[in-house]
């Protein structure tokens, strides 16, 4: 990734559960300790998801914890927040979306050039045996690269 990318938060869970289709970098609209507190990397997309509501994309269900010197003006830690993204981009997450199975999930928070920016992959659920053929895949690989290493190692 290039320097100018701080990474404060990643969703690990979603390649796991969710076949990701495609990926959108969208603007976050926060306030001034939300800001403050996503600085000090505190922030969970675990249960995250976006949705299009009144052509406007938002955030739901992203936990951003609060600010700690943040006194009475503080932020509610788990509110829906703006996604900024062009109007052509809304119009094809929201078709995307009304497909039947797809959802838009958050895959990462990051600061890009000083401002807050979410990846939004638009994803289709997976099954338990598409989990199980990907651990199998996994494992299978593993065991080529180890035969690999050890023939280069025996000298062969």
């Amino acid at each position: 990734m290039p320097d100018n990318i701080k990474i404060i938060a990643q969703n690990r869970k979603a390649r796991r559960d969710y076949h990701i289709l495609s990926t959108y970098e969208a603007g976050l609209q926060l306030r001034g300790t939300e800001v403050k507190a996503l600085r000090e990397g505190r922030a969970n997309l675990k249960d995250g998801y976006a949705r299009i509501e009144d052509g406007e994309a938002y955030l739901h269900n992203t936990h951003i914890s609060e600010y700690a010197q943040g006194n009475q003006f503080n932020h509610d830690t788990e509110r829906k927040r703006k996604l900024l993204l062009h109007r052509h981009e809304i119009n094809r997450l929201r078709g995307y979306v009304n497909e039947r199975g797809h959802t838009l999930i958050p895959l990462k928070l990051y600061f890009k050039r000083g401002k807050a920016k979410v990846e939004l992959g638009v994803a289709r659920g997976k099954k338990q045996f598409d989990k199980r053929r990907d651990i199998a895949l996994r494992d299978a690989q593993r065991e080529v690269e180890q035969a690999l290493k050890a023939r280069i190692r025996s000298g062969r």
